[in-house]
C-alpha cells in the first residue's frame, strides 16, 4: 500500500489523502484551505485519477476537512462516501452554507470562479453518501479492505479510520481529543495491532501550562462573565458555528446550574442555530455527555432571536456567542465587535483558535487603547474592552498524542495537519521514546510506500 499527501502545503489547510494498492484506491477526507480562495484552495487531485478512487471517507464535518469534496465527488462521480450519520448531516449543512458565502465572495471579492459547487450539486450528490456505524467493520466497496470507524471526541460525529488489508493494519486519526468535553466525550481509540499511524499534529508548538485545567478554566470565564455583568456590560464569545458553539452554550447552562454566574440573556446567531438544531436532533442517537439535552429547549437563558431580525445590538448584563470564532469579516461577530469594542465595561472570551492574519487575533494580541480594524469597509476602533483567552480546544494536546502514539508503537509514523515546527516536536520526542517507529513528514505528491 502507497501513501500520497494531496494537500498542496504542507500544514493546516485542505486535508485530503490518498491510498493506493494495485488498482484500489480509497481518498481520506477533502477539505478546504481556509486562508486561500477558489481552486487554490482544494487539495490537488492531479495524482488521482478522475473516475478511479474505490471509496472516500470522511472523518467530520469541519470545513478543513469537507470544503472540496463535491469537487472532488465531481471527478470520482458514483464513489461512495463514507461517514457517520451525524457527519452526513452536519456536512450538509456545513456545505449548503459554503455555497451561500462563495455566492458572496464572488460579487464582494470579485472571485469570479465562486461558486465552485451549487445547492443543487449538494442535493446531487448526496446519493452517494453512506452512513455506516462507530466500531462495527464492514467491507470498503470495490475493495479486499475491511474498515471500522472509531469516535475521535472532536465534535460530533468525528471518527477516526481503520483499515486492514490482509494482515496489515492503518489508522487514521483525523481530529482528535483525548479529553472529555461539554458534550462530546474523550475519544476510544485503538491501541493495539496498528502497523502505520496517520496522527494529526496540529498543537506540536504549544505547550499548555502545567497547573491547567479544563474545570479552571471553565471557573475563569464565569469569574469574567460575573466582573461584567456587575459593571453593566455585555460579554462577547466569538465561537466556530460548528462544535465550538455548542460546547460553549452548554458549558455557560453548567455555570448556571452551579451558581457560579448569575442568570441573563444569551444569545447566538448565523450558522450556529442551524448546526445546534443538528445537534439537538443527535442527542439520544449519539455518544455524548448530556444524552437527551436539547440546547434549544433546555437552556433557559437562551434568547430567541426574532424572525427577520438581521443585527443584534449589545445589551447590558446579555451573553452573545456568535459566529465566527476567528471574527472572520463580514460574520456576525465581526459585525457586532464593532459596536462593542470601544466599552470598557464589555468582555471579550476567546475560547477557539485565532489565525494570525485574523481580526481576532489582532484583538487578542492587542493592547488597550489600539485602534482596531476589523473590515476593509469598516473605519477602525479603539480597543477599550477587557479580552481574555481560554484554552477550550477540541484538539488533543501534544502530550496526549505522543502518549497515543507511544502507546500504538507503530512501525510507521506520518505526521500530517500540522506545521513545521508542531511536527518536529514530535519527530524530537519520538528520536527518545520509540525510536524503532519510522516517523515521517509526508512529502506532497510523492508515493510513499507503507507495507
Amino acid at each position: 500500500m502507497r501513501f500520497r499527501n494531496l494537500t498542496r502545503r504542507r500544514e493546516i489547510g485542505a486535508n485530503c489523502y490518498l491510498l493506493e494498492s494495485g488498482d484500489q484506491r480509497v481518498v481520506l477526507d477533502s477539505g478546504m484551505h481556509p486562508k486561500f480562495a477558489g481552486y487554490a484552495a482544494t487539495p490537488d487531485f492531479g495524482p488521482l485519477p478522475d473516475h478511479s478512487a474505490n471509496a472516500i471517507f470522511v472523518t467530520h464535518a469541519h470545513h478543513d476537512h469537507i470544503g472540496s469534496l463535491p469537487v472532488l465527488q465531481r471527478r470520482q462521480e458514483k464513489t461512495p462516501v463514507l461517514m457517520t450519520e451525524v457527519t452526513g448531516e452536519l456536512s450538509s449543512a456545513m456545505l449548503h452554507n459554503s455555497v451561500n458565502v462563495m455566492t458572496k465572495q464572488r460579487e464582494e471579492e470579485n472571485i469570479p470562479e465562486y461558486p465552485i459547487f451549487t445547492h443543487r450539486e449538494l442535493d446531487d450528490i448526496r446519493r452517494d453518501w453512506i452512513y455506516r456505524d462507530i466500531e462495527r467493520p464492514f467491507n470498503v466497496p470495490d475493495t479486499d479492505w475491511e474498515a471500522t470507524m472509531f469516535d475521535a471526541g472532536h465534535i460530533l460525529g468525528s471518527t477516526g479510520v481503520l483499515i486492514r488489508e490482509g494482515s496489515n493494519t492503518l489508522f487514521y486519526t483525523g481530529d482528535v481529543n483525548f479529553e472529555n468535553q461539554t458534550i462530546c466525550r474523550a475519544a476510544d481509540f485503538p491501541t493495539s495491532g496498528i502497523d502505520v499511524l496517520i496522527m494529526e499534529s496540529t498543537r506540536g508548538d504549544f505547550a499548555r501550562p502545567e497547573a491547567y485545567s479544563r474545570k479552571g478554566e471553565k471557573e475563569r470565564l464565569a469569574s469574567v462573565i460575573r466582573d461584567t455583568h456587575e459593571a453593566g456590560g455585555a460579554v462577547l464569545i466569538p465561537v466556530f458555528a460548528l462544535g465550538k458553539t455548542q460546547e460553549v452554550m452548554l458549558m455557560v447552562h453548567e455555570l448556571l446550574q452551579e451558581g457560579l454566574i448569575p442568570a441573563c440573556p444569551l444569545f447566538m446567531g448565523g450558522l450556529s442555530t442551524k448546526i445546534t438544531v443538528l445537534y439537538d436532533h443527535y442527542a439520544s442517537r449519539s455518544r455524548r455527555s448530556y444524552p437527551g439535552f436539547r440546547i434549544l429547549e433546555d437552556i433557559k437563558m437562551l434568547t430567541p432571536r426574532k424572525r427577520g431580525r438581521t443585527e443584534l445590538t449589545a445589551n447590558a448584563r446579555c451573553l452573545y456567542a456568535l459566529s465566527s470564532g476567528m471574527m472572520t469579516e463580514h460574520t456576525a461577530s465581526n459585525q457586532f465587535a464593532w459596536k462593542f469594542l470601544d466599552n470598557p465595561r464589555n468582555a471579550i472570551c476567546f475560547v477557539g483558535y485565532t489565525d494570525p492574519d485574523s481580526p481576532g487575533y489582532k484583538i487578542r494580541t492587542a493592547k488597550e487603547g489600539d485602534m482596531i480594524k476589523l473590515a476593509k469597509d469598516l473605519p477602525p476602533v479603539p480597543l477599550r474592552c477587557r479580552v481574555e483567552s481560554f484554552d477550550l480546544s477540541a484538539h488533543a494536546t501534544r502530550e496526549q498524542l505522543a502518549d497515543y502514539a507511544e502507546k500504538v508503537k507503530p512501525k510507521k509514523l506520518l505526521l500530517v495537519h500540522g506545521d513545521e515546527p508542531a511536527q518536529m516536536w514530535f519527530i524530537n520526542r519520538f528520536r527518545e521514546t520509540i525510536p524503532e517507529t519510522e516517523v515521517v513528514r509526508p512529502d506532497l505528491h510523492q508515493p510513499l510506500e507503507l507495507w
